[in-house]
């Protein structure tokens, strides 16, 4: 069988790409309806009257409106209940209403406020007002900063504030069809680039040079350039986010790319294992211990049970390799795998005492890497989605060391 590791120039492996965009459609206005009425209906569950999104992926997620999170606040108020005056209401800068409006998605009134004002007074006050009372309970993003909670603290020191997480995650966690088929597409993009960067490895190639082609063949199938980017050879592989001075790759090596890309809002995250040159006994068998491991996650993946448990199994087999136990080293010093979708590690995780219990449309890494400290690192990192007949792949997991791609 032709080796997929080396022998091709840069240009060969670009040439080899075609964009893979086409056809990928993005989230539409009633997906973001349906968000916003499944949120509301956990929001009265929960004794909630007022969810705040602040600006970054929560506020994207359930509006459509992508903004960036900064110093000044800027977000939107979703009510429980659809209120005469308003069911969803943005707050921002005055200056920065008319550039938000053009982003909106989901239509909604913007509440203005001049560089010298108390946005928090002003949030409270709107709260208080649409809600007809002075104790309606509101809720923060989860993924807001600390200076947001602070503010609302000193604006009101009687407000009662807690954490959105339970209806966030609760919506997010559990992807659609739309969503599944945009996640499809981003890893089958970036599983194409790391099937060309595999292809042009040399002894003495740096990481950079590396990380550079990556990001140019990203780019290649369609994608605004890598997300993120890890390249290690040799000893550095046994660090799971890599070292200050990375070493040039030299024959015999065990290689670890980690990459991703971002399409249409939504994250792929793929890493690979494999020895540039002739493996050695011990790196086989660690790659395979590993392989096992993965396997061993993905089937104890079954609806309803504990998220944890699925990390759970991946370490039992590594333990009984000898490897461990727990995080101890050599084994496995992290979690087996993290929740995916329009951030890169978002809940739930599946990682010991997360009792989260796995739902169709969640998605998730299985990464259960394997270090062994001065020696080498190896990861097998493919996601899967829940669906009603259990776990599904959303990119084949590696055939062999010497075979990384199905």
């Amino acid at each position: 069988m032709m080796s997929q590791i080396g022998g091709q120039t840069k240009q060969q492996a670009l040439d080899s790409l075609s964009l893979m965009t086409a056809g990928a459609q993005p989230i539409g206005l009633a997906e973001y309806q349906a968000r916003i009425k499944k949120a509301q209906q956990l929001m009265r569950q929960h004794g909630i009257d007022v969810l705040y999104l602040n600006a970054g992926t929560n506020l994207s997620y359930f509006t459509g409106t992508a903004w960036y999170a900064s110093e000044r606040l800027v977000g939107a108020l979703l009510f429980a209940e659809r209120q005469a005056e308003a069911e969803l209401l943005y707050i921002s800068p005055v200056f920065e209403i008319p550039t938000l409006s053009g982003f909106q998605v989901v239509q909604g009134e913007v509440l203005g406020w001049q560089e010298h004002e108390n946005p928090y007074q002003l949030l409270l006050d709107s709260v208080k007002r649409i809600c007809h009372k002075a104790d309606a309970v509101l809720a923060l993003d989860d993924s807001s900063a600390f200076f947001i909670f602070e503010g609302l603290r000193q604006a009101n020191p009687q407000q009662q504030i807690l954490s959105g997480k339970v209806i966030t995650q609760g919506c997010r966690a559990q992807k659609s069809t739309a969503e599944l088929a945009i996640m499809q597409r981003a890893m089958d993009m970036t599983l194409a680039v790391h099937k060309a960067v595999a292809s042009i490895l040399y002894e003495g190639i740096s990481t950079a040079e590396v990380e550079a082609f990556i990001d140019e063949a990203h780019r290649k199938v369609g994608a605004s350039g890598s997300y993120f980017c890890i390249v290690l050879f040799g000893s550095d592989s046994a660090y799971p986010h890599g070292v200050k001075t990375p070493k040039n790759l030299e024959s015999g090596d065990m290689v670890l790319i980690d990459t991703g890309c971002r399409l249409l809002g939504y994250v792929s995250d793929i890493t690979r294992s494999y020895v540039f040159g002739v493996p050695t006994e011990r790196q086989r068998h660690i790659w395979a211990v590993e392989k096992a491991a993965q396997a061993a996650a993905f089937n104890a993946a079954k609806l309803g049970m504990a998220c944890g448990l699925v990390d759970a199994a991946a370490r039992q087999v590594l333990e009984t390799h000898g490897l461990g136990p727990d995080y101890a080293l050599p084994g496995l010093p992290h979690r087996t795998g993290h929740g995916i979708g329009m951030d890169i590690h978002e809940g739930p995780y599946l990682v010991r005492n997360e009792h989260t219990l796995l739902a169709p449309g969640m998605c998730f890494s299985n990464e259960p890497m394997i270090c062994v400290p001065g020696e080498f690192g190896v990861r097998l990192e493919d996601h899967f989605y829940m669906t009603a007949a259990g776990p599904r792949w959303f990119t084949q997991p590696s055939v062999s060391i010497d075979q990384p791609f199905a």
